[in-house]
């Protein structure tokens, strides 16, 4: 689910650039230099437009699944291939959960320690590969045993050692966000994860209150002063644009060269259609027309 999602996003623990989403202590790096952005607004923008799409998240685990399985990268190159074989329903949580085709993991108590197994969200059961391997494999119990989909029967305390080392990396990479300032840029939900994943509460709740779930939902985002401001911020940075171009359009229409490039390039045919767009940009019921969108980011 989203908080659970963006926990692993901001911490960037599997392995994706955190360049791209996060500053995360493992990754490729490739993107650093091309990417000026703070994490943040990378952050911000990605959580809108999972909100607006719907669209859901997983993950493959690659290196070990457990303390005896090794899997390098076979599963994150098998689980695609089975993924492409599924119909968009067969690939909606909410019918995978339903078909007890995905089981939650919920927090335990191991040797006196609260083991936040829930960070890892949802994971296959039986019943998926059952249902959906075989459209590759001819034995898929034999692929995909017990072992992989339940790591702690190989070993209890290394899967519950592993889980404790995902939520303290997660806090002290989340406590960079509050070093830098950046906390300070995050939308209100993102906010409210940061102070959980660093402090385990936020506002005296934890991930798993209905109020800190309710955030990150479509039907609060839409309805939040948050989201009114990027669209706000959206139009005002549109309204600067369109103005940029239309000066930019007269100046050269205004002066004294180009005569002939002016009549190829269509310059009073552009110029009238960036005073529409510019005219349009300005109406009030323009944010209207917004609505939906990914708005913009506090930069």
């Amino acid at each position: 689910e989203l908080p659970e999602l963006f926990m692993d996003f901001i911490s960037a623990l599997s392995g994706k650039s955190p360049s791209t989403t996060g500053a995360g202590s493992e990754g490729a790096l490739t993107k650093g230099p091309f990417n000026c952005l703070r994490p943040m607004t990378d952050l911000n923008n990605a959580l809108v437009s999972y909100l607006l799409t719907g669209l859901a998240g997983f993950s493959t685990p690659a290196g070990h699944i457990g303390s005896v399985v090794r899997v390098d990268h076979d599963v994150s190159l098998l689980i695609p291939e089975i993924w492409c074989r599924l119909s968009p329903q067969e690939r909606d949580p909410k019918f995978l959960i339903s078909e007890q085709l995905l089981e939650k993991l919920e927090d335990f108590t191991f040797e006196g320690k609260l083991i936040p197994a829930s960070r890892l969200g949802w994971r296959i059961t039986s019943r998926f590969i059952r249902r959906f391997a075989g459209r590759v494999f001819d034995n898929p119990n034999k692929v995909f045993d017990a072992a992989i989909l339940k790591p702690e029967s190989q070993d209890e305390a290394a899967f519950a050692d592993g889980i404790l080392f995902i939520a303290e990396a997660q806090e002290r990479i989340a406590r960079t966000y509050f070093e830098d300032g950046s906390v300070d840029l995050a939308c209100p939900p993102l906010k409210a994860l940061l102070h959980i994943m660093v402090n385990g509460t936020f506002e005296g709740r934890t991930i798993s209150d209905p109020e800190i779930r309710h955030m990150f939902t479509q039907e609060a985002m839409l309805a939040s002063e948050w989201y009114a401001d990027r669209l706000r911020r959206r139009q005002q940075r549109e309204q600067e644009l369109w103005q940029r171009h239309v000066q930019a359009l007269e100046t050269f229409q205004n002066s004294n060269e180009y005569a002939e490039e002016k009549i190829a390039m269509n310059i009073n045919d552009r110029l009238e259609s960036a005073r529409l767009q510019l005219t349009k940009v300005l109406a009030p019921e323009y944010l209207t027309e917004l609505q939906g969108t990914l708005g913009a980011d506090a930069l």
